[in-house]
């Protein structure tokens, strides 16, 4: 299993860089930030542009993997969300990975959108998420979509290796991602206790797994990360780095269930993801300990 932070964006530069390299000086292997114009877990916090802030992190550091959780629809447009992209995957070598989802719509509503039943959210996040892949692989592209068109769209330089990846809970959205993505992203269910979420993971899992396998495609090889945290549709289930031993306790139940990469929040003085750097640091200290076994066995 690989371990990943995120870092938010609400503090200047000067002070969320040394978590950046420190990140990476930990051993985590990849690195990620939200995309929001305002997020709603901090709606009076100063905000920073998340594309910026993982473009500055690409020439701090030299080996994590980068990446969005998530970049949505309710503000951006594939094609612009491309070019972007495309620049940071060259800036990062090759290690930027893009997360896309629905997202929530704060944003959407901040720019004055008018308001989508679930069911149009969904659907728009799947145009733009076919014409996003589309544009990654062709050049000239020319469509016309309901949300979003293109007009002989010049693409290059190509970045078939840039993966992209979706992120999904509910039914619909997890065969879309089994379908079309590189890779599953996914908070969980909404859960009162840790069992139930467990379930809900399981039950997430099985579902992938029938839909990769009714697309022709090789579930064992598929990533699959779990967002740990989400205190707003899990309100008494612990922050993950609440303690080193409840960090491995999750990992490890989450691993058992399939998933491929996990994903942590570098602790904060105040809620949400309120916690100790002590924590985060025993959890890497013990993670390089269990890598160093396994190299040596």
């Amino acid at each position: 299993m690989k371990h990943g932070v995120t870092i938010l964006t609400d503090q200047p530069w000067a002070q969320s860089r040394p978590m950046w390299a420190a990140t990476e000086e930990m051993g985590f292997d990849h690195a990620w930030t939200y995309d929001h114009l305002i997020w709603g877990g901090l709606p009076d916090s100063p905000w920073l542009g998340g594309i910026p802030t993982l473009t500055a992190a690409a020439t701090l550091t030299s080996r994590i993997r980068l990446g969005t959780a998530v970049c949505a629809p309710n503000f951006r447009h594939p094609f612009a969300l491309l070019r972007e992209a495309q620049a940071v995957h060259d800036i990062s070598g090759g290690r930027f990975v893009l997360g896309v989802g629905t997202g929530g719509d704060l944003d959407s509503r901040v720019l004055g959108q008018a308001p989508m039943t679930t069911r149009e959210r969904v659907d728009r996040f799947q145009e733009f998420t076919g014409q996003l892949l589309r544009l990654r692989s062709e050049d000239h592209v020319s469509e016309q979509g309901r949300w979003f068109s293109t007009d002989d769209a010049r693409t290059l330089p190509a970045v078939p290796d840039l993966p992209v990846i979706i992120s999904a809970n509910g039914p619909r959205s997890v065969r879309y991602a089994a379908r079309a993505g590189d890779g599953w992203m996914t908070l969980g269910p909404a859960a009162g206790t840790l069992e139930e979420w467990y379930t809900g993971l399981a039950g997430q899992q099985k579902l992938l797994d029938e839909a990769l396998a009714g697309a022709g495609r090789e579930g064992a090889d598929f990533p699959r990360y779990l967002m740990l945290d989400a205190p707003g549709s899990r309100p008494d289930v612990p922050f993950s780095l609440s303690s080193a031993d409840f960090y491995e306790e999750i990992t490890g139940r989450v691993g058992e269930l399939g998933f491929t990469d996990v994903i942590t929040h570098w602790p904060r003085p105040s809620g949400p993801y309120q916690g100790g750097v002590k924590v985060l640091e025993e959890v890497a200290s013990r993670l390089m300990a269990r890598t160093t076994r396994t190299e040596l066995a």
